[in-house]
């Protein structure tokens, strides 16, 4: 079945099952692999996407639910890594193994667009992922200073 996706602002066609979830036609069918398979089940965050500007987690988001959605994906969040989060993150030193970045980037955009100044806690509530590295301190440090940086 063919479907009409917005995804980063340009308009593109996908012919998937419509069950086939979001991640996989991402990866699978357009190549977009900056949005990682973590654990399959919406728990990690590692899939994180925005749709229609709200934090997803894009393994349980099925394709013929995202017909007529705007989809951002980490590859959508600046064309040139400009974003203050991503400028920040490498500021910060933010990743280790990097694997689950793209998602908690994806969720503190969100964060940011929802709450321009969060307290340590929307933080903690809003960017749940999942990082096996345990960067959180550096993560929400970050998040901080991007709040900071984009109220200016």
């Amino acid at each position: 079945m063919a479907v009409n996706l917005m995804i980063n602002g340009k308009a593109t066609e996908v012919d998937a099952d419509p069950q086939t979830p979001l991640l996989w036609v991402l990866r699978d069918h357009l190549g977009m692999t900056g949005t990682k398979f973590g654990c399959g089940i919406a728990q990690c965050g590692a899939c994180t996407v925005h749709i229609d500007g709200v934090a997803t987690r894009s393994c349980q988001f099925p394709l013929e639910a995202a017909e007529g959605v705007k989809i951002t994906t980490i590859e959508g969040l600046s064309p040139d890594s400009s974003h203050p989060l991503q400028k920040l993150w490498v500021e910060f030193n933010v990743p280790q193994c990097g694997y689950c970045q793209s998602g908690m980037l994806m969720a503190a955009a969100a964060l940011l667009e929802e709450i321009p100044n969060p307290t340590d806690e929307d933080i903690d509530q809003y960017v749940s992922n999942i990082c096996r590295c345990g960067t959180y301190t550096r993560v929400r440090a970050a998040i901080h200073k991007a709040a900071d940086m984009m109220k200016a």
